[in-house]
């Protein structure tokens, strides 16, 4: 495993697929913030300043502790419209809706909101409500480093796209299968995307969940693609 990515960018994995990104000159972004996961729990407090909160999708899994990580710290919440509408309601302020295609610039770090394969509701205790469109983000930081965050996912072909248009030089691909890729697609999906790094996510937090890095490893040995395997908690650079 390395511990160095390059590009001055802080990545912390929190388990599941929430991490944090503190760019060089201290902005910082948290995506999918379920902090109390079976792989770790940890206080919103943990998490320290955050200029966005990104939610790829609002299933349970991912939707997360936003609600009192952003009243927390105040954090600007970047999602789609309906997510941001059901967080209204939950008293969540400074909401930033968009859809695929958009960009956003958040403090000069640059959001753009990509295409995802799954589904998404929310769960309100009384029934689903409908949560919009699940999507994944490219993170654009200040000196250009930039990281994809894939969301809930299979393999699409239009992978190639977030390639030619943002370059990302890290993936944080889910691998676990059932629910999203399974290592196979996902080393199909690391090829198409083209970055140097990938960060397997999404996998073991449940039984269900059976990819692991090992596999992925194995299936993109011959390739030119390092796979950084973290540890709940860990931090790489």
């Amino acid at each position: 495993m390395s511990n160095k990515l390059g590009g001055g960018v802080k990545i912390t994995f929190f388990g599941h697929a929430a991490f944090r990104f503190e760019s060089p000159e201290g902005k910082t972004i948290a995506v999918d913030p379920w902090l109390e996961n079976p792989a770790r729990s940890t206080d919103v407090e943990a998490l320290g300043p955050l200029n966005a909160i990104l939610i790829t999708h609002a299933h349970g899994d991912h939707l997360g502790q936003a609600v009192s990580l952003a009243k927390a710290t105040r954090a600007r919440v970047v999602a789609q419209p309906e997510i941001c509408a059901y967080l209204g309601t939950q008293g969540v302020g400074n909401l930033i809706g968009m859809n695929k295609g958009g960009t956003v610039d958040v403090d000069g770090i640059k959001v753009a909101m990509t295409h995802a394969v799954h589904s998404s509701s929310i769960d309100t205790g009384k029934g689903l409500i409908p949560g919009g469109d699940p999507a994944g983000f490219v993170i654009t930081f200040e000196n250009g480093f930039a990281a994809y965050h894939a969301g809930d996912t299979g393999a699409f072909m239009d992978m190639k796209i977030i390639r030619d248009i943002y370059s990302p030089d890290v993936a944080l691909l889910p691998i676990g299968s059932h629910y999203v890729m399974d290592p196979r697609e996902a080393a199909y999906a690391a090829r198409l995307i083209g970055a140097r790094f990938v960060i397997p996510m999404h996998y073991g937090t449940f039984p269900v969940l059976s990819g692991t890095p090992e596999e992925l490893i194995e299936l993109l040995k011959d390739d030119d693609i390092e796979v950084v395997t973290m540890a709940a908690g860990e931090t790489v650079e």
